[in-house]
């Protein structure tokens, strides 16, 4: 099972100290504004042992994210294969951070190691990522990584109700694209 290092995270294997700290983000509407719902501890402890297992199975997925210097568990980054029911297939990256780790970059740093592996080491031709039309955050993430959107690709999610939380946007970024950046 990988573990991913940058100058100040460490993306690793979950912990069952994690599951605390997680369970807190999932309860917290600011965190999860732009989904549908909170999660009950019994639905983060359902997702921490499916992101255990996929770590397990293939080595990578969605990581824990710790601050290095302090050992603090601050949130998930990683790739996943996209949901099946989605308009689009592939691998898509992700993060989502506890309050107190937003503004700090991070986000950013523990996505560009996700994109590194998923291109060097999987050898990933195009890595996406999706989230609501609302969510300009998650979106500047994105662009900070080099990602690009094609307003045609947006899309309505199937697992999202009706309402405006439904309206997605993918961005997407090619290996061809991240070497060229000069990020490969």
């Amino acid at each position: 099972m990988s573990e991913l290092r940058t100058e100040r995270l460490l993306l690793r294997p979950w912990r069952e100290s994690d599951l605390g700290p997680w369970a807190a983000m999932n309860a917290d509407p600011e965190v999860r504004a732009h989904f549908p719902e909170v999660l009950t501890p019994e639905q983060s402890a359902a997702s921490v042992a499916d992101f255990q297992a996929d770590l397990a199975d293939r080595g990578w997925g969605w990581w824990a994210l710790e601050v290095r210097a302090t050992g603090e568990f601050i949130g998930f980054t990683g790739l996943d294969p996209v949901d099946d029911e989605m308009p689009f297939t592939g691998v898509e990256a992700g993060w989502r951070l506890a309050p107190s780790a937003w503004g700090h970059g991070y986000a950013t740093e523990a996505g560009a190691a996700a994109l590194a592996y998923g291109f060097t080491t999987l050898g990933l031709p195009e890595i996406l990522a999706v989230t609501t039309t609302t969510n300009l955050r998650s979106q500047a993430v994105m662009r900070r990584l080099g990602m690009t959107r094609d307003p045609a690709d947006d899309f309505d999610d199937p697992d999202v109700p009706d309402g405006p939380l439904r309206r997605s946007v993918l961005y997407r970024l090619s290996a061809g694209d991240w070497r060229a950046a000069g990020r490969g």
